[in-house]
């Protein structure tokens, strides 16, 4: 199965890295690692723009799946010079927040310059203020997934965020389903807690305990 021999693949070049001396260079073997994983990796940035954020497909952005992923690659390539993640799961882990970061990016940048939005506006309308601004309250609630502790933060970019099955994200990260219930529940919990004020129906979020699988 291909996705199976490519999450082979990608650790042997994370093993390549990880016994590499000093004076090997590392950039031959980042290219290839990321040659590699580019299917799995542009069906993450797809999943996560379309499901996430669709305002950046419009104009004046357009932003497309291609591009995303070129932008993406550009930040993986610079950020493996410094971080050497040691398994499949760190890799993607790395891939899953530099895709949050870009398309942060682009999101704030574009309401920090409404001037932009008029750009091409000869070849297409712009959305409406209300469709193509980040809010306050979509700062906030961006913050707070990104404040979430690792493990949890993890689990719902790839459930909630990208899509992804509860199997499917278990098998990716190695852990069991429940596992993956578990920590989707603690996350709830947390966002609960520090975004409670949006909805003034939800009940006080229960003290979260220790993390444990």
């Amino acid at each position: 199965m291909d996705h199976e021999q490519t999450t082979l693949d990608v650790q042997r070049y994370l093993d390549e890295l990880g016994n590499l001396d000093g004076s090997a260079p590392a950039e031959p073997i980042i290219r290839a690692l990321i040659d590699r994983s580019v299917g799995r990796l542009q069906m993450l940035c797809e999943a996560l723009l379309v499901r996430s954020y669709p305002r950046l497909m419009q104009p004046p952005l357009n932003l497309q799946s291609e591009e995303m992923l070129s932008a993406v690659v550009d930040r993986l390539i610079k950020a493996m010079q410094q971080v050497r993640p040691a398994t499949v799961r760190q890799f993607f882990g790395l891939a899953n927040q530099h895709m949050r970061w870009e398309l942060n990016d682009l999101a704030r940048r574009l309401d920090k310059h409404p001037a932009d939005r008029e750009l091409n506006a000869g070849l297409a309308m712009a959305p409406e203020p209300s469709a193509s601004q980040l809010t306050p309250n979509a700062v906030r609630m961006l913050d707070a997934i990104d404040n979430l502790p690792d493990d949890e933060r993890e689990v719902f970019g790839l459930v909630r965020i990208q899509g992804m099955t509860h199997t499917e994200a278990a098998d990716l990260l190695d852990v069991s389903p429940k596992t993956i219930q578990r920590r989707l529940n603690r996350c709830m919990i947390l966002l609960t807690a520090s975004l409670g004020d949006l909805n003034p129906d939800t009940p006080p979020a229960t003290e979260v305990g220790p993390a444990g699988d």
